[in-house]
């Protein structure tokens, strides 16, 4: 079991990853989403749905997929999904002294925009924690999974794959991080035991304040 005693950049995921999934945020994304796609392929909601699933699962988000099958503005697409309500989202502070504690740098890394992970960041009271934030954007609009989005953006961040950590939601958005030697921690009520998952953990803030306080039982949180 690899432990966490020498990291010193943690790379964190933002929706469902620095806010509990229950919040549904993406459940205002999704019907933005589907509208749009509505009017831009003239389908009804029950196709766009369908289409929007099809291309997250696919290309990795639904914009990747729209990019690949039409003209679109990326830009005008992410500020139009990302015209949410935030306030449903409380603030976190416990998590906030959990992170504040953490030793190293500490990222966010989304498929979402720079622009949106601030304001979901500042909900939450987290934002001021961070020392980088990196969106969609600043991989040319190639999503995770994809391995040359990490590439890029670990190439920006100047990543040290041996010396950092990453956070995610979803158990695909690990594959690439754990071959370049990343730790890889998947934060989901489904516990995973695929072997690019290091840690499979439920509670963010406990995991993390058991990393300042004892590293090597991190297996305990398991």
């Amino acid at each position: 079991m690899k432990n966490l005693s020498e990291i010193d950049c943690w790379i964190f995921d933002l929706d469902n990853t620095l806010y509990p999934a229950s919040v549904n945020l993406f459940g205002q994304i999704n019907t933005k989403m589907s509208n749009y796609i509505m009017k831009l392929v003239n389908v009804d909601q029950e196709t766009a749905e369908k289409m929007r699933a099809e291309y997250w699962k696919k290309y990795g988000t639904s914009l990747a997929g729209l990019m690949q099958n039409y003209e679109i503005d990326p830009n005008d697409f992410l500020k139009v999904v990302h015209d949410i309500d935030f306030s449903v989202l409380p603030k976190d502070l416990d998590l906030l002294d959990a992170l504040n504690k953490l030793p190293g740098r500490k990222l966010v890394y989304t498929n979402g925009t720079v622009p949106y992970a601030r304001e979901v960041l500042k909900h939450r009271g987290l934002l001021s924690v961070f020392n980088e934030i990196y969106g969609i954007e600043d991989a040319g609009y190639i999503p995770k999974p994809f391995p040359e989005a990490f590439e890029i953006i670990f190439s920006k961040a100047k990543i040290v794959p041996n010396s950092s950590a990453m956070f995610e939601d979803e158990e695909r958005n690990l594959v690439v991080p754990f071959r370049l030697g990343l730790k890889t921690i998947l934060v989901s009520d489904m516990k995973s035991n695929e072997k690019y998952v290091n840690y499979s953990i439920k509670h963010l803030s406990d995991f993390l304040r058991q990393i300042t306080s004892n590293p090597f039982k991190l297996k305990n949180l398991i």
